[in-house]
């Protein structure tokens, strides 16, 4: 039997970390499937592998404590009671009571109010100079929204989100001390915010989601991680995909077509916010290519390789506004398919098209500055000008 493909993609490479795509692209044309020695887990690169890997029962998300546990318990205590590090039949149970929440029809009633916070932020913006978009428009909006929705004072908003940033960083590989400290404290302001908010609605009850899993069978523990990974969740997601496909437009010259729907899935798509998503083997299970992954092992969903795959995007490479066929992967498949995927969806949509319907002549203003992660890719920074012109425009 041949050996298994190997791989030496260093994901903590500045050139790995601001473009991935021209390496996911020599990964794939080699193997779907490789063995990356310094992760000790299976790389995928194509679309079909990464795919089977989200849908593989066998394939599961089993929280292991970071260490040392003891200075790490905020950190962990979060994530050992979220959905997301969860497998049925606790998944299903802490997923149940908020799913309704991000159903169709509950998001649709948002979109009123969606737009209307949308508008008052771009109300502030000084369009008359460069303004950070990121900063003003594309960070707030998401907080604030899911906020309103669970039920957390406006006024906590910038901690939210300094709070959110804090703890994702901790995904990246080989997070420093720095890091580690910062996550920790955040994680732990975080949840007493929110035990603070709980401990209210219980005797206040209000017409909001943190008072409605106050009241079902979670324990205290499970409401506060289920409310930290949705403002987290909701919050990184949304603001990464708006920078990054508004970056991607702008220096291409592109705007929204009439389907703007449309227009986001594709900013889904080419440069995905969420990069990685880790699964462990509960039983063997065998991938595309033929490698078979054996209990304990772990295996590594590459989102942003699979949805960059020419065997299934025509044009890959090409941010196409229109694009008719869009399987992308951005929100996952399977059991832990995104649960906030329908808000995002709306938020963006709303998003981006307010935006160039109120400034037109939307322009980039200089280089974005990046967040230099790899598993949450996104700008720290996106300067933009509301007087550019049109690119074609300029060139005239």
């Amino acid at each position: 039997m041949p050996s298994a493909p190997t791989t030496s993609l260093d994901l903590t490479d500045p050139a790995v970390v601001a473009d991935p795509y021209p390496w996911f692209a020599q990964e794939r044309s080699r193997h779907a499937v490789a063995w990356h020695e310094p992760s000790g887990s299976w790389f995928t690169f194509t679309h079909a592998a990464v795919s089977a890997v989200q849908r593989d029962r066998r394939l599961g998300r089993l929280w292991t404590d970071r260490e040392p546990a003891e200075r790490l318990e905020p950190f962990n205590l979060l994530h050992r009671n979220q959905m997301m590090e969860n497998e049925p039949p606790e998944h299903t149970r802490l997923r149940r009571p908020v799913a309704s929440a991000f159903s169709r029809g509950h998001v649709e009633r948002l979109r009123p109010r969606v737009r209307a916070l949308a508008s008052e932020l771009l109300d502030e913006v000084d369009a008359s100079r460069p303004f950070d978009v990121v900063e003003a428009y594309a960070e707030p909006l998401p907080v604030l929204v899911i906020a309103e929705l669970l039920g957390v004072p406006r006024s906590h908003a910038h901690d939210l989100r300094d709070w959110s940033q804090a703890i994702v960083r901790m995904y990246e590989p080989s997070p420093d001390e720095s890091v580690v400290a910062a996550a920790v404290a955040a994680a732990e302001d975080f949840a007493a915010l929110v035990r603070d908010l709980v401990a209210v609605r219980r005797r206040q009850p209000a017409d909001d989601l943190i008072t409605d899993l106050a009241g079902t069978e979670l324990s205290d523990d499970e409401v506060v991680a289920a409310v930290v990974l949705l403002l987290n969740a909701g919050h990184e997601a949304s603001v990464n995909v708006f920078g990054n496909g508004l970056v991607a437009m702008l220096r291409r010259g592109l705007r929204p077509g009439p389907d703007v729907a449309a227009c986001v899935e594709e900013m889904l798509r080419f440069d995905s916010a969420l990069q990685l998503f880790e699964r462990t083997a509960t039983a063997e299970v065998e991938l595309p290519g033929g490698i078979v992954v054996r209990p304990g092992e772990r295996v590594s969903a590459l989102l942003g390789a699979a949805n960059r795959d020419p065997a299934v995007f025509e044009r890959p490479d090409e941010f196409d506004v229109a694009r008719a066929t869009n399987p992308h992967l951005a929100f996952g498949v399977g059991v832990h398919f995104c649960l906030g995927a329908p808000l995002a969806r709306m938020e963006l949509t709303e998003s981006v098209a307010l935006l160039f319907e109120r400034l037109p002549g939307l322009a980039l203003a200089g280089e974005p500055e990046s967040r230099g992660t790899f598993v949450l890719r996104g700008h720290r920074r996106v300067e933009v000008t509301a007087s550019g012109g049109h690119p074609e425009e300029r060139d005239a």
